[in-house]
């Protein structure tokens, strides 16, 4: 689950998290905020590492792995 980066506003979203850019810019904010929620939920368990799979050319999930090692993040194409 995450909190929102917003300190006003904390919402619980389970991993893992799906991002569909509809374009570079948000592609890339989109994918920095759900990698620093896996990031942290990855420090606070202390056993999994991040693992970013790239769908298709706009959308991805981001969610933690046994596969990838704790403290490091990894980038997946899934075609």
């Amino acid at each position: 689950m995450r909190e929102s980066s917003t300190p006003y506003m904390k919402t619980i979203v389970d991993l893992p998290i799906a991002v569909t850019a509809t374009s570079r810019a948000s592609m890339d904010s989109q994918l920095d905020e759900a990698v620093a929620v896996a990031k942290a939920k990855a420090l606070r368990e202390g056993r999994r590492g991040i693992l970013v799979t790239q769908h298709d050319g706009s959308s991805f999930t981001v969610d933690l792995s046994y596969d990838v090692p704790f403290g490091l993040t990894r980038e997946h194409r899934a075609w």
